[in-house]
């Protein structure tokens, strides 16, 4: 018979540890962990290799299934990112800062599923039935025949949606459900562990969605062990910035549709707002060409969007120079600073570095690069680049400019909104569009000295 092994875990981090301690070792956390006990410990728990357990049926790649059938919620930009609409039995996590808009957002889908058809079940855990009332009259939803409960108990709930049988339940949020078989407070790594299978199971015995809203730590994952995001299949962020009306949905795992796609939407006073064209937004406040300002023609999952990369590089007063960066990765700033130094022989020592993604947008793609660097040369030289120009590459650290994918779309994404020309590396697939002149560059000393005159 297998000996079973006690586990301890850290409520605040997950990290495993064999034995107990009053402070964890991964995160630094005081008196956050507990024991967890094995599923085979007990009373007459027994080894699995004691029983014969039932053959599995088996198939092969061949076989042929049917496409899940999909429900549209009537929000293009939500459906785009499910990868077409809500498939039936999935589990769906959301996760996103406290007061950017989840439960606003998932109120309206509820909305918009019940209207469809779908009998729809609202579970809040933080709020109180008449708050969520208020809201959905405040967004002219108040005759939505969206059922609506107040509850934390996980038990209570499964019975709920085990008499009422709603094709669609949404709980918010995760953190504030509590499982009465889990020695620990709600919102702790066991119960948030415990409750997430919980009702992803039940969603898959009884053929319901589930959508779990799931808070955010300060780093921006969502709270709780990462196995939660194993357990679903669907696994969105809602992004944006409390000074910007753009807010994001972000796909970053999807089991039924592409991941890394995008739905854009805008707040405002009646609700969350669908955007069909978000380049035109994204661009809507730029005026005249100004140092430092380019429009990168980059890709968000299927979707090419256009954003203005703004760079600011002023003397610094301090002995260190400050390079603050918001909506791409500070580490790639670092990187493309020092290739534009080292093979492009153009410093930025003594120099404070400013750049952000206008609009709220996070970029994450390496084809932001050249865009990066013409923003950051064009803000030292003080000279603006034309201002129907686009750019988009991928910079090496040997100073080559790297060809990326889907430059056909971005270049049609480009001449739709009136652009004329783009700059891009060459060589790759560079299939030409009517009305944009493209210019190509092998490495980014060309560039330099043909846009610049340096180099």
């Amino acid at each position: 018979m297998a000996k079973s092994t006690t586990t301890f875990t850290c409520n605040a981090c997950g990290a495993s540890h064999t034995k107990w301690s009053g402070r964890c070792d991964a995160c630094g956390e005081w008196n956050s962990i507990t024991e967890d006990t094995p599923l085979s410990a007990g009373p007459g728990a027994k080894s699995i290799g004691s029983k014969r357990g039932n053959a599995l049926h088996l198939t092969d790649l061949s076989t042929q299934e049917a496409e899940p059938p999909r429900t549209q919620s009537g929000l293009a930009e939500l459906d785009r990112v499910l990868g077409g609409g809500l498939v039936p039995a999935s589990a769906i996590l959301v996760g996103g800062d406290p007061g950017i808009g989840k439960s606003t957002l998932l109120l309206q889908a509820a909305a918009k599923f019940a209207q469809s058809g779908l009998k729809t079940l609202y579970v809040t855990g933080e709020e109180a039935p008449a708050q969520v009332r208020m809201r959905a009259q405040r967004l002219g939803l108040g005759d939505a025949p969206v059922k609506l409960a107040a509850a934390t108990a996980l038990r209570d709930i499964l019975t709920t949606m085990d008499t009422e049988k709603p094709q669609l339940v949404i709980i918010d949020s995760i953190q504030t459900m509590w499982v009465d078989t889990v020695e620990s407070a709600p919102g702790s790594v066991s119960q948030v562990r415990a409750a997430a299978h919980e009702l992803t199971s039940f969603a898959k015995r009884k053929g319901v969605s589930v959508i779990l809203v799931g808070h955010v730590t300060k780093d921006g994952q969502i709270a709780g062990p990462r196995v939660v995001e194993h357990m679903v299949d669907t696994v969105l962020y809602f992004e944006g910035e409390r000074g910007h009306q753009f807010r994001i949905l972000r796909s970053v795992k999807n089991r039924f549709g592409p991941a890394d796609e995008i739905g854009v939407f805008e707040m405002t006073g009646a609700g969350l707002a669908e955007v069909a064209n978000p380049s035109a937004l994204f661009l809507s406040g730029r005026g005249d060409p100004s140092p430092g300002s380019v429009v990168f023609a980059g890709v968000e999952g299927t979707r090419p969007v256009l954003v203005e990369m703004q760079a600011l590089v002023a003397p610094s007063p301090h002995s260190q120079a400050r390079r603050a960066v918001v909506g791409w990765d500070s580490a790639r700033l670092a990187m493309v600073l020092a290739v534009l130094e080292a093979r492009c022989g153009i410093p930025f020592t003594g120099l404070d570095v400013y750049l952000n993604v206008a609009g709220g947008l996070k970029i994450s793609e390496p084809a932001a690069d050249f865009a990066v660097a013409a923003a950051l040369l064009s803000a030292r030289e003080d000279a603006a680049l034309p201002a129907e120009t686009v750019i988009f590459g991928e910079i090496s650290l040997s100073g080559a400019l790297r060809p990326v994918g889907q430059t056909e779309n971005r270049l049609k994404e480009a001449q739709k909104l009136g652009f004329t020309s783009a700059i891009s590396p060459s060589g790759g697939k560079s299939p030409g569009v009517a009305g944009i002149t493209l210019n190509q560059f092998s490495d980014l000393t060309g560039f330099v000295g043909d846009t610049f005159g340096a180099g």
